[in-house]
């Protein structure tokens, strides 16, 4: 029953996080469903795409709002403020990952996670 909720949470969570993404007009984004990958590091990532340095910043500010406003949950750890080519935000059970498009054709994280289940989802 515990696992449940906190299954509901994460995706909640991750519903979240998309929604901060879209309200900034990210690019690409798409969930990745971890959750049966036992290897995994969290239930899900969430991956999109940012034009510059500056729309990644204010991604990442609406993603810890709106996850803030509806959770009061602030990021166990973050990373990437000061270069802003690829922001993380480690939500425990969802990390968010924000990139300048460049740098996520480089990095290529849907590739390494290609057994995971994708959910594609709209820009605004």
């Amino acid at each position: 029953m515990v696992k449940k909720k906190i299954v509901a949470l994460s995706t909640y969570l991750s519903e979240l996080a998309v929604q901060g993404i879209q309200e900034k007009k990210g690019e690409d984004i798409v969930r990745l469903d971890l959750r049966n990958i036992h290897t995994s590091v969290a239930d899900y990532f969430i991956i999109a795409s940012a034009n510059s340095g500056t729309q990644v910043k204010a991604i990442a500010d609406s993603v810890e709002k709106e996850i803030f406003k509806a959770t009061q949950a602030d990021p166990r750890h973050k990373e990437g403020q000061e270069s802003a080519d690829w922001i993380i935000l480690d939500y425990f059970d969802v990390v968010v990952h924000i990139f300048k498009t460049e740098k996520r054709h480089f990095y290529g994280i849907e590739e390494l996670w290609g057994d995971a289940e994708s959910t594609n989802y709209q820009s605004a």
